[in-house]
């Protein structure tokens, strides 16, 4: 996901510094290149040979070391570096950035990047709270710094408060949705639903499908990661809700039918990923249904539920996109086709259960996206690189006029 971007990562001196391995570490993983600037202090609470062996790089902690490779090293690291993540970034630290000093090599370096600054402060409840860090960190705020804000617990210094350094998880979310992906879906409005309906029988029943949601939440991320203002309708899932990326839950096939079509009209791209039930109870038992000894058999009235797919089909504004999805176990190009003309779609996506790879609850899918002027059979492959070649396709009908 990163692959060929260029991080620089500074750490300085605070306990916080151990959490920097692990965000090193998580950022090899997704195959950024990540060199390290250590300030004198931090380098007393991790050594830099941690973070070599981690990046295979040479980890710089002084501004005048004769050793170094580079010409003139603190200029060279700003001009390659995409973003500056300062992880922990102390109180101290965060007064140089905001008054423009530089007395060390961390913030030297930072004063001569022009990329994309970002921050994790991480400190004492007391220190974090004083007025003059937050000035500080509202400063770096108007200058274009991200602040990846503190979290709250118990912190080294016994106390329990806010101060400690977000979860390198965190960041690293932070970062992939900053640099990973071109901002060319900015100004784009994208609307997708995911997950399951769940339509009650009674207080403790429900009927509801195996739909995990974890197509639905992809494309939602893709899409925020590409710089669109995004909404993600969903049912009932396990998943965490993704960051920059506005939420909305629903529960039954009429919820998701409500908040999706009073949204509709101000979208660009809708992408309906939900698998939303077809039928729903003709009434909900005010109290739970008891067995009864002289019933063998039980029947539950059913009815058809809203088709938002049909409605959206029926009502798309000039120049917006809509695109649905087809679950098949047979006959899957047929059926998609048919469903893509009936409800006047721009594109289907296309997959069978059956397939190896795709279905519910996985993390790859196998896809076929079709539209009237012809079909594109994908190979399995993740879910997250489904959803870029997805909204790809899409942007390229939105800048042809469809």
């Amino acid at each position: 996901m990163l692959q060929g971007k260029n991080i620089l990562l500074g750490v300085t001196g605070g306990i916080a510094a151990y959490k920097a391995a692990d965000l090193a570490s998580k950022l090899i993983k997704l195959q950024a290149n990540v060199d390290v600037i250590m300030t004198e202090n931090a380098t007393k609470f991790v050594t830099p040979l941690t973070f070599e062996s981690i990046t295979h790089t040479r980890c710089v902690t002084d501004t005048f070391d004769r050793g170094s490779y580079y010409e003139v090293e603190h200029i060279a690291l700003a001009d390659k570096a995409d973003i500056l993540v300062i992880a922990p970034a102390t109180a101290n630290c965060i007064a140089k950035l905001a008054c423009g000093l530089a007395d060390d090599m961390l913030t030297t370096t930072a004063l001569a990047c022009d990329c994309i600054k970002m921050i994790a402060p991480a400190m004492n409840t007391k220190m974090y709270d004083n007025p003059v860090t937050q000035r500080n960190i509202q400063t770096l705020r108007d200058l274009g710094y991200i602040i990846i804000e503190p979290g709250e617990g118990f912190l080294a210094c016994g106390t329990v408060g806010k101060g400690r350094m977000e979860e390198p998880s965190v960041i690293t979310e932070a970062i992939v949705h900053e640099i990973a992906r071109e901002k060319d879906m900015s100004g784009v409005k994208v609307l997708v639903t995911a997950g399951p309906t769940m339509e009650a029988i009674d207080p403790v029943r429900y009927i509801t499908n195996h739909s995990s949601g974890k197509m639905g939440y992809a494309i939602a991320k893709a899409a925020a990661r590409r710089g669109a203002e995004v909404t993600l309708v969903t049912g009932k899932t396990s998943l965490e809700d993704p960051k920059y990326v506005n939420v909305v839950d629903i529960t039954s096939a009429d919820d998701m039918f409500k908040e999706v079509t009073k949204r509709a009209t101000k979208q660009d791209i809708i992408i309906k990923a939900a698998a939303v039930a077809d039928y729903t109870p003709v009434s909900m038992a005010s109290d739970k249904i008891k067995k009864k000894d002289t019933e063998d058999e039980m029947s539950i009235p059913l009815k058809r539920t809203k088709d938002i797919l049909k409605h959206l089909g029926e009502n798309k504004k000039k120049g917006q996109i809509l695109c649905g999805f087809s679950m098949e176990t047979k006959d899957l190009l047929k059926n998609s086709r048919k469903k893509l003309e009936k409800k006047n779609l721009d594109m289907i996506c296309a997959n069978n259960l059956k397939d190896k790879g795709a279905g519910f609850g996985v993390d790859t899918n196998v896809l076929t996206f079709i539209t009237k002027d012809g079909e594109e059979a994908l190979e399995c492959m993740s879910k997250d690189s489904a959803s870029d070649l997805l909204l790809s396709r899409l942007m390229e009908m939105r800048k042809k006029g469809k």
